[in-house]
């Protein structure tokens, strides 16, 4: 059975669970329009529809706080159930502070996040909006598949067609997120 709600750290990032005192703490995270800007539902910034987001997050029982290691709320992300089939979970709904954009943070992330799966999930999956091109060259280079399943998901700006990028146990092993899961501090 997976664990929805580690704790989770690598000497660079630390992911737990969240609570409903992280969101003032998230949302100011999650304010900068800029972040939003080639995502589908590019309004998140707002707090009345960042709020919808925290809310759903908190009920899906995976939603992780991403942390520096001071402490500092830099993000966050969750693994859900309700999209993925049998065998599978979702990573998905993340997001970094811009000051976290290039470096190693999300891969450190998905790194930590996927490789928990792994041990009690066959195969993890990311959907993304297709026309999300930052999301979709990230989860590329963390080593996921494009596969050819698809799903239209209900955003606050509309429908969004979302593709289906995939991480298995082989591909985890031999690409490059292992290593950073080798670092982790249990």
């Amino acid at each position: 059975m997976l664990d929805l709600q580690p704790r989770l750290s690598h000497p660079s990032l630390g992911l737990r669970p969240a609570t409903p005192a992280d969101w003032a703490g998230l949302y100011a995270a999650a304010s900068d329009a800029g972040i939003w800007a080639g995502h589908p539902a590019h309004d998140r910034w707002q707090e009345k529809v960042f709020r919808a987001f925290f809310d759903e997050g908190l009920a899906s029982g995976g939603m992780l706080v991403a942390e520096e290691p001071g402490g500092a709320i830099i993000g966050a992300s969750r693994f859900d159930f309700g999209r993925a089939e049998a065998g599978e979970v979702e990573v998905g709904w993340s997001f970094l502070v811009r000051g976290h954009w290039g470096g190693t943070s999300n891969h450190v992330m998905k790194a930590l996040m996927v490789g928990h799966a792994l041990q009690a999930v066959e195969r993890v999956i990311f959907l993304i909006g297709d026309t999300n091109m930052r999301s979709r060259t990230a989860i590329s280079r963390i080593g996921a598949t494009l596969t050819s399943r698809t799903m239209t998901a209900q955003l606050s700006t509309g429908p969004v067609v979302h593709l289906t990028y995939a991480i298995d146990r082989a591909g985890f092993a031999a690409g490059p997120l292992a290593p950073l899961w080798a670092q982790r501090i249990s």
